[in-house]
């Protein structure tokens, strides 16, 4: 099943659920985009390879906007407002511990690609490494609510690197929930508790200012952070 946010000619925008890759896996097994594709050619009867354009991803345990284009001209005007920094990105993340009120993690980040995750280095590691170079990432972030059992936080992206909400408030001391890649004590059966809560940008087609916006999963109500 495919929760669907938002449609046009243009536009296809879902909510996705956790556990499910949004692509990127061997042909056969379901992802995001397969699923949404056989959406799109289920309900306009199109016969043969229906195109989406992945403008947006979210790793396989997070959840919440993720954007696909319809057309390969919406594909390209998308992409450059995501070059461009135009495109506004707030996530949730539930985390344990209790950070300050607001802040901002600036750091450098590296991929592990042997080790499938990502780590804080210094700038300039990069320089005399040859399994690529390290990454400036900041986000910033503000507390929304705490109580003996962790807090909600709210975040803003400047940068989307790879697992960057996840390894910088973990660098910080304050895993998230259910992150046990990234230091979190907390066991979810779920997945881990950051979810992708609304995503704004320009129309590609009428220049249009629009917002998506996804409720977080259910199991979020049993984490005692509200």
């Amino acid at each position: 099943m495919l929760d669907v946010l938002y449609e046009d000619n243009h536009l296809l925008v879902v909510n996705k659920p956790i556990r499910l890759a949004t692509m990127g896996l061997p042909a056969g097994e379901e992802t995001l985009l397969s699923r949404a594709k056989a959406y799109i050619a289920a309900k306009y009867r199109k016969p043969g390879n229906v195109y989406l354009g992945v403008v947006s991803r979210l790793d396989v345990p997070v959840s919440g906007v993720v954007v696909f284009a319809r057309t390969s001209k919406a594909a390209d005007r998308l992409n450059g407002q995501f070059r461009a920094h135009t495109v506004e990105k707030i996530y949730l993340a539930a985390v344990d511990g209790t950070p300050p009120p607001e802040g901002t993690c600036r750091d450098w980040i590296k991929e592990d690609e042997r080790h499938r995750k990502c780590y804080v280095t210094r700038r300039g590691d990069e320089k005399n490494n040859q399994s690529g170079a390290a990454k400036e990432a900041v986000l910033h972030f503000r507390r929304l609510s705490h109580t003996s059992k962790g807090a909600l936080l709210e975040i803003r992206l400047e940068t989307g690197r790879k697992h960057q909400i996840r390894l910088q408030l973990s660098h910080l001391g304050y895993p998230i929930k259910g992150d046990r890649k990234y230091g979190s004590r907390t066991f979810l059966d779920a997945g881990i508790a950051l979810h992708a809560r609304s995503l704004s940008l320009d129309h590609p087609i009428t220049k249009q200012r629009l917002t998506f916006t996804a409720d977080p999963p259910a199991f979020w109500k049993e984490l005692g952070v509200q």
